[in-house]
């Protein structure tokens, strides 16, 4: 199969209720790849509020002269689309761009082979553990209490929120309700969102260790290596780490540094599911797991094919699904705390483009 043509156009999901900071809204960028056999593949890019019209403006002014005429295989595409985008950085939008792309490459490579993409890549597992998470440091402590116990009812045995706040002591309160709720065999974790330097970082955890959390997610701002080695030698609690890291290389770095005990590449931000893959490779290599960032619908069939999987995300109302993206359920299912995916060949997602309200200035 040869790439005959590129389209993409940019869409905007609004939250049902904004994330901390006031992001209300969800962006996405759906890329269609065409060939010379008839054949259209599907990708997407994901981005909360910021940077969806420079993607794509990058898909329809950049990305074509890289692809059109060549053969429609991820791994090569992915390389030329990188080296072909370099002038203008190889992480960050350059990245999100690669991702639609590259997830497109794949959806074209399963249909062509009449395969769902977990069976593509390689299923090794036939359910993954999915855990409760929300946005949530801004709710109040009843609000918090009644999304958990929504979690709970949905068979989840384990839950993550949000910690950070100015006072520990709000952190504190609302860990300790929070695991007396869920009781004490169920997975706690906790996210401080790079809210945290080191000094903050240190009295936090020591006051939030006595409720046992699996692990801190983003307890310092992502690129602080240095500061992680710290932070490190000051506390037992794991560290979940790489919804921010952009890069194989960046992973690499955190895993050799041995900062990174749950590795958590988010497939868009990493620049699809090809460097997905080799950044789970490198995880393993470190017997580290992974548990992908968000994306639920693409993020487990790729944690059914891991070496090592931890969970995957479920997303309070928040996944392409519940935000209306889809024009049909996708095929993969949260229930009774594990996630399981039976799609059709490709990756099963079908972008509802026709009713999708388009990003401002982009017609579509």
């Amino acid at each position: 199969m040869l790439i005959t043509d590129l389209s993409a156009s940019a869409y905007r999901l609004p939250l049902a209720r904004a994330w901390d900071g006031g992001v209300d809204r969800n962006d996405i960028v759906v890329v269609r790849l065409r060939t010379d056999t008839g054949a259209v593949g599907t990708g997407f890019a994901w981005t909360p509020k910021i940077g969806a019209g420079a993607v794509l403006a990058l898909l329809r002014d950049d990305c074509p002269e890289a692809l059109l005429g060549r053969p429609a295989v991820p791994g090569p595409r992915w390389s030329d689309l990188r080296h072909h985008l370099r002038e203008a950085g190889t992480t960050g939008l350059t990245a999100l761009a690669a991702a639609a792309v590259d997830i497109a490459l794949w959806d074209l490579a399963g249909k062509a082979a009449g395969r769902p993409l977990v069976d593509l890549v390689g299923r090794r597992r036939d359910r993954v553990p999915a855990y409760g998470s929300g946005v949530n440091l801004d709710y109040d402590l009843p609000d918090l209490l009644d999304q958990v116990r929504g979690w709970l009812a949905a068979g989840h045995r384990a839950v993550k929120i949000k910690v950070g706040s100015p006072e520990v002591e709000r952190d504190v309160e609302r860990v300790a309700e929070v695991r007396r709720l869920i009781g004490p065999h169920r997975r706690l974790m906790l996210d401080a969102n790079q809210r945290w330097d080191v000094p903050a970082a240190v009295r936090a955890l020591r006051a939030l260790a006595p409720f046992e959390p699996d692990w801190i997610e983003e307890p310092l701002p992502a690129d602080d290596l240095a500061g992680h080695l710290r932070l490190r030698a000051a506390t037992p609690v794991p560290f979940a780490v790489g919804e921010n890291l952009r890069s194989a290389a960046e992973f690499r770095a955190a895993l050799a540094a041995g900062v990174c005990d749950i590795a958590q590449p988010n497939v868009v931000r990493v620049g699809g599911i090809t460097p997905f893959l080799r950044i789970a490779e490198l995880a393993a290599d470190h017997s580290v797991p992974v548990a992908p960032h968000l994306l639920p619908e693409l993020s487990t069939q790729l944690a059914l094919c891991v070496p090592l999987a931890s969970m995957v995300e479920d997303i309070d109302r928040a996944s392409l699904g519940a935000l209306g993206a889809l024009t049909r359920p996708s095929g993969v299912e949260v229930r009774d705390g594990h996630a399981r995916a039976a799609t059709a060949p490709g990756h099963g997602l079908e972008f509802a483009t026709d009713t999708l309200t388009p990003l401002p200035g982009t017609g579509g």
